[in-house]
């Protein structure tokens, strides 16, 4: 009976060598979870603001891009009138062309007659002024 009073005691200190030993590496495990929680909890934190900064810069970014989206409606809509207002200018311009040459034809008709007519005059000017001279020299030669 004493034998296996000390055979009994031998295995009750053999479990609670290991029982100890159990709990201490429970103990070092329960740590080191600890500290893995606290890592990815750290990542996570930081995967957060990093998502966080993403998503205000992609807001940022649509704000920018409707902006730019506005002004090149906007500019679309000046260029539009402007090239409408400029097709009325060359409307404009083309009848004024029309109107010059009409004007310079009806000029260079009434420059030829005024010619013509100056011509007209100077000869009859050139047949009244040797007439004149017949007269003035037949009044000389009868006075």
């Amino acid at each position: 009976v004493a034998m296996e009073t000390v055979s009994l005691e031998h295995q009750i200190q053999s479990v609670q060598r290991h029982i100890a030993f159990l709990k201490k590496e429970q103990m070092e495990l329960l740590h080191d979870l600890h500290l893995e929680i606290l890592r990815l909890q750290k990542h996570c934190s930081e995967l957060t603001h990093d998502l966080e900064m993403k998503e205000l810069e992609a807001r940022q970014q649509d704000v920018l891009d409707r902006e730019l989206e506005e002004k090149c409606r906007a500019m679309e809509a000046q260029l539009q009138e402007k090239e409408k207002d400029n097709l009325e200018l060359r409307k404009e311009l083309q009848q004024k062309e029309t109107l010059v040459a009409a004007l310079r034809s009806s000029l260079r008709s009434k420059e030829r007659r005024f010619l013509e007519e100056l011509k007209r005059r100077s000869h009859r000017v050139t047949i009244l002024d040797t007439e004149l001279q017949k007269q003035t020299e037949a009044a000389a030669y009868l006075s």
